[in-house]
């Protein structure tokens, strides 16, 4: 390791694995906060490259230049959204370009360490791109976390559906107004969205941005896994970056079903799946209401009951006396969770109607018609 006695800028710092290692993971093998504390001016460029790593958030894996050049370029956009309403920004200005000239480290440290400091205390440092995400939303927003060990149903405004998996978070707007329907997902979630050509439904995953008219799709973007996941089951949906990311080609992916994305964190690369049968981590993580199929012909409603059960692991109470001769032919495949017990109700008739309390549901029916 002598050759980090040569180490005189912060991108060499970056490019070092075993640097990486000691401050992302504590994992000092190397004996870097030993060689740190041998010499002062040596400890003052250690502590920026750290400030930086840390700002940048960047894999642990092997960096190329152009990698770590990204991320300083990623770590001044945030940086100059975050303090753009401030009377500094002139100043963000100059030391961007001093500092890309190797001047001013002692000034960037500062506002970098001031910076940090705001963004290390909001309410979830493991998952910054989310927090930053709704940090920008000028909308007032409802967030609702599962924190259970069990997947729970969220019904929006415009009935689109979401069956949100646990340790996963979802931030929307009690309504969606203006011809943009946005939610924030930090987790795994798979969504149903009501149909609505006039209103895109946009979810903000951390890195990614999904893109949606009416479909149905999984996003699995936990904040502490190396890879943010899209599969589409039904519809067409586009992918494509978040502006918080350093990805200059910006690109834009369509997805059909039974196809899937994977973006790798490790490089900001895109990854398209064109048959998720072929790829065995996503066959292996199929959830029920990826596999059940919801087209039903001359079939017992309370066995339509059950396979929703089953689909979106809910509880479902009805009158089985009542509905016990009760058949129904219907498509329910391409529909949110509260369209398909609209649709059942009013096929059943008799004034047969419904009541939903989390994953509790109930249908209160005098029998069909």
């Amino acid at each position: 390791m002598q050759h980090r006695n040569n180490y005189t800028e912060i991108e060499h710092f970056l490019a070092d694995e075993s640097f990486r290692l000691w401050v992302c993971f504590k994992d000092d093998q190397q004996h870097w906060e030993e060689w740190t504390l041998e010499n002062s001016s040596r400890a003052k460029l250690v502590e920026e490259a750290r400030l930086w790593l840390l700002a940048m958030k960047v894999p642990n894996d092997d960096l190329a230049t152009d990698d770590i050049q990204h991320a300083l370029e990623a770590t001044w956009g945030k940086i100059e959204r975050t303090e753009e309403n401030k009377k500094q920004k002139p100043v963000l200005k100059l030391l961007r370009k001093k500092w890309f000239n190797g001047v001013a480290a002692v000034l960037i440290l500062s506002l970098l360490t001031g910076w940090l400091y705001n963004q290390t205390n909001s309410d979830d440092n493991s998952a910054l791109t989310y927090s930053e995400l709704i940090n920008e939303n000028e909308e007032g927003l409802v967030e609702q976390t599962n924190n259970s060990d069990k997947p729970q149903i969220i019904t929006l405004s415009d009935g689109s559906s979401v069956l949100l998996q646990p340790n996963s978070k979802l931030s929307y707007p009690k309504i969606f107004v203006g011809n943009e329907r946005k939610v924030y997902l930090s987790g795994e979630g798979f969504f149903e969205i009501s149909k609505d050509p006039k209103k895109p439904f946009f979810v903000f995953a951390n890195e990614i941005v999904t893109k949606v008219v009416g479909t149905s799709f999984k996003i699995k973007a936990y904040a502490n896994q190396p890879n943010v996941e899209v599969v589409v089951r039904t519809g067409k949906v586009k992918v494509r970056s978040n502006e918080l990311i350093a990805n200059p080609k910006d690109q834009l992916i369509v997805l059909l079903p039974n196809q899937a994305l994977r973006f790798v964190r490790k490089n900001l690369s895109f990854n398209k799946i064109t048959d998720i049968t072929q790829d065995e981590s996503l066959s292996r993580s199929t959830s029920n209401i990826e596999q059940l199929g919801f087209e039903f012909t001359d079939i017992p409603v309370a066995q339509i009951f059950k396979t929703i059960e089953q689909a979106y692991l809910v509880k479902i109470d009805f009158p089985q006396t009542k509905l016990k001769d009760c058949y129904l032919t219907t498509s329910l495949s391409d529909q949110p969770l509260p369209e398909k017990l609209k649709i059942i109700c009013k096929s059943l008739g008799n004034n047969t109607s419904y009541e939903m309390n989390g994953n509790q549901i109930s249908i209160i029916s005098d029998g069909c018609n």
